[in-house]
């Protein structure tokens, strides 16, 4: 039986990365060590990280004013870091679209020093769509914080909307490399590894040079000043992980890179919306213009049979659909590496239990 993983994170990787990353595993090029073995400080392990961060460079066309940072901590350290670096005795802008975004506000208000205002929400809906952004945002403001992709609600911004001159600072975790932004819209961009870029323990920061200067931060760790002089070197980085990134960061170019995977996303999850729209057991709970192509959330509206889904689901090989806990109903999480196979299969699937159950 074939085993399809929906994930939310730490989520699929593609199987040729997988492949590579077994077949040197004992020998890394004729090192005779293990890339897990290698010095942060070797020829070996410069030679990896350097070419990470020129393909992910070249996937996102990264332009050269900004620094690329490989880091630990997940995204959920940089709710503090971003605060801590760019906005003390300052006001911080957010708008509110979810689980994470209300971490990151919760993060930045525990900061004696920054003030937080929340622009706009979709609270009022259960976070079912992404909020209209108001005319007047303070432009004076250090930043305004959004999150791209809502991993648990299932939205996400088709488009970035015009903050002014304020820095957007975007927590990218759940689309990053599965939506072609333009980097130059943003001022920071960060993203946790473990849903589009590799597993989990490594946090890619991309940072406008402008942003960063002299800081007063004592904890050299969360200063991005500091961080971004060693070149991600200042500690031992997630050696392995960057490794893994980069077989993930050249694959992706085979796949004619992140516009070409994006048309593969929108292929995939069309499959699936398609199905949830003709579907008279099965509905979106997300309205149409915000709905995430990575993230898919869906329901029934009868908890008892979401259940019955969800645990006649694990016999078919589908692994990991069960909505987040928070939301109930299913989710489908269909990173850039996910196959379109198992979206087929899902299809079947859902087509078979409603014709079970009382559908159409």
């Amino acid at each position: 039986m074939t085993i399809y993983n929906f994930s939310a994170g730490p989520a699929v990787l593609p199987k040729p990365v997988l492949e590579t990353a077994q077949s040197e595993m004992l020998d890394y090029k004729g090192s005779g060590m293990s890339v897990m073995e290698l010095s942060h400080r070797s020829s070996w392990f410069q030679a990896i990280i350097d070419d990470a961060e020129n393909l992910l460079r070249d996937l996102m066309k990264i332009p050269e004013n900004y620094q690329v940072l490989f880091l630990q901590g997940g995204a959920s350290l940089q709710f503090t870091k971003i605060p801590l670096n760019f906005a003390q005795n300052k006001k911080a802008l957010y708008v509110n679209t979810g689980s994470w975004s209300k971490k990151a506000i919760q993060a930045a208000e525990a900061l004696d020093n920054v003030t937080v205002e929340v622009i706009a929400s979709s609270e009022d809906q259960n976070f079912t769509y992404i909020p209209e952004i108001p005319a007047n945002v303070d432009q004076d403001a250090a930043y305004v914080h959004i999150t791209t992709n809502n991993t648990i609600e299932g939205t996400a911004y088709q488009s970035i909307p015009n903050f002014g001159k304020v820095p957007v600072v975007a927590d990218m975790s759940s689309n990053i490399l599965a939506n072609d932004y333009n980097v130059e819209d943003f001022g920071v961009i960060y993203a946790g590894a473990q849903k589009n870029i590799g597993p989990a323990g490594l946090t890619v920061v991309i940072i406008r040079d402008d942003l960063l200067g002299e800081s007063d931060i004592s904890a050299p760790m969360l200063d991005y000043t500091l961080l971004a002089k060693n070149d991600s070197l200042y500690n031992t980085p997630p050696t392995y992980a960057i490794y893994v990134a980069k077989l993930v960061f050249e694959w992706l170019q085979e796949q004619g890179g992140v516009a070409g995977i994006t048309a593969q996303d929108q292929a995939k999850s069309k499959l699936l919306y398609d199905a949830i729209e003709a579907s008279e057991l099965f509905k979106s709970p997300v309205r149409a213009d915000s709905r995430s192509l990575t993230n898919i959330p869906f329901v029934t509206g009868n908890d008892e049979l979401d259940k019955k889904f969800n645990q006649e689901a694990l016999a078919y090989g589908f692994e990991n659909l069960k909505g987040h806990r928070s939301v109930g109903g299913m989710r489908a999480s269909l990173y850039n590496a996910f196959p379109v196979e198992g979206v087929n299969e899902l299809v079947t699937f859902m087509e078979k239990f409603e014709a079970e159950n009382g559908g159409k």
